[in-house]
């Protein structure tokens, strides 16, 4: 009695062993018993079909099919292992000269659109370079890869200290992970400390100025002090070009040849200040309160407050000899019992201006815009070849 074993088609596992005899529909029909399928044809382990019971020998292995033609049980496990195999099989990464060890799966699974993925989905596609040791050898940095490999194991992005997260958004753009890239931005984002822009307190101020050389020039440009109490405070040329002082407590302060030039000084109190030689050149201080400063400097030094915005300030009583005011605009401005010998006014707006009791001796006021200004209590006449228009 000869006896064979039996394997679905395309299968080496859940063989069936059985004896031989009758004719092969006999055998057909304990095929379809044993292997639970409609048995239909009988192939050898070669392909070759079977038409002929006498053609069987003792200890075949045999492989029933439903009609179907052959498939090689050997080709068809490799099939599967590419299908699933594959994906779960170890191997080793050479980043840069460190070895890194882990899964197909892991490279392909989580990013499947990244450049590991297309790299290690089918073995050997791209003709990745390897090491004597059979690692893959991909050069770039170990140090930023590191996190994209743990991010590619679990999905959390975890940066150990020390590790610049800009390396790793590169890498992470590298290998075209772009979800791991967007949380990297966010989390550049955040680690950058709040601008602050809250105003410069007196205290922080003054130990500034404190921790800085008397003959060294002190940059505060562009610096915000907005509403800071710099009463009585030795500012002399000191570069607040742009700055932020309104609402600035700025009384008796000595701001000789300081640059305040664009500097916001709206609403600020300059009363009493030293302000000799000082540079204020398009500043904003309309509403400021500028009663009593001095802008004379015995040098011959002049104040240069030329495109100023000087609407509604009170300079009453200010010693201005030669100031610049040029195009300046002073509309409601209190300018009463000013000295302003020798100013210059040219193209000046003084629309509504209150020049009662001023000096204006030499004063060059062409082109300025005087409609409504009081000029009650001169000292000195005003000729008509200084307004001529």
């Amino acid at each position: 009695m000869r006896r064979v074993t039996l394997f679905v088609n395309g299968s080496s596992k859940n063989g069936k062993v059985v004896a031989v005899y009758g004719t092969l529909s006999d055998l057909l029909s304990v095929a379809s018993n044993k292997l639970g399928i409609r048995a239909s044809n009988l192939y050898n382990g070669k392909g070759g079909l079977i038409d002929d019971i006498a053609l069987i020998r003792d200890d075949d292995v045999l492989y029933v099919s439903e009609g179907d033609a052959f498939v090689d049980p050997q080709s068809e496990g490799k099939a599967a292992e590419d299908r699933s195999g594959s994906h779960t099989d170890w191997l080793t990464l050479n980043i840069g000269g460190r070895l890194f060890t882990t899964t197909r799966s892991t490279l392909v699974s989580k990013e499947p659109d990244s450049m590991l993925a297309h790299m290690f989905r089918e073995k050997d596609v791209w003709g990745n370079k390897q090491d004597e040791r059979g690692a893959y050898l991909i050069d770039r940095s170990p140090e930023y890869f590191e996190p994209i490999l743990n991010y590619l194991r679990h999905g959390q992005l975890i940066v150990n200290e020390g590790i610049n997260l800009l390396g790793v958004l590169e890498e992470a753009r590298f290998f075209g992970i772009e979800r791991l890239a967007e949380q990297l931005e966010v989390a550049i984002k955040n680690s950058h400390p709040p601008e602050d822009h809250s105003p410069i307190s007196r205290k922080e101020f003054v130990r500034f100025l404190l921790a800085t050389p008397t003959k060294s020039e002190l940059r505060c440009q562009g610096l915000n002090f907005s509403g800071a109490d710099l009463s009585r405070l030795d500012l002399r040329y000191i570069n607040f070009k742009m700055a932020n002082l309104s609402r600035c407590n700025l009384s008796q302060a000595n701001l000789c040849c300081s640059n305040l030039e664009r500097a916001d000084l709206s609403g600020a109190n300059l009363d009493g200040a030293n302000l000799q030689g000082v540079k204020m050149l398009c500043s904003n201080a309309e509403g400021a309160s500028l009663k009593g400063c001095n802008f004379e400097d015995p040098s011959g030094l002049k104040a240069n407050l030329e495109g100023a915005n000087l609407k509604g300030v009170d300079m009453e009583g200010s010693q201005m000899t030669g100031i610049n005011l040029r195009v300046a605009t002073l509309k409601n401005a209190k300018l009463k019992n000013c000295n302003l010998r020798g100013a210059t006014l040219a193209g000046t707006d003084l629309e509504n201006c209150d020049l009662s009791g001023c000096d204006l001796q030499e004063a060059n006021l062409r082109g300025s815009n005087v409609k409504g200004a009081i000029f009650e209590e001169m000292l000195t006449p005003l000729h008509m070849s200084q307004s001529v228009r």
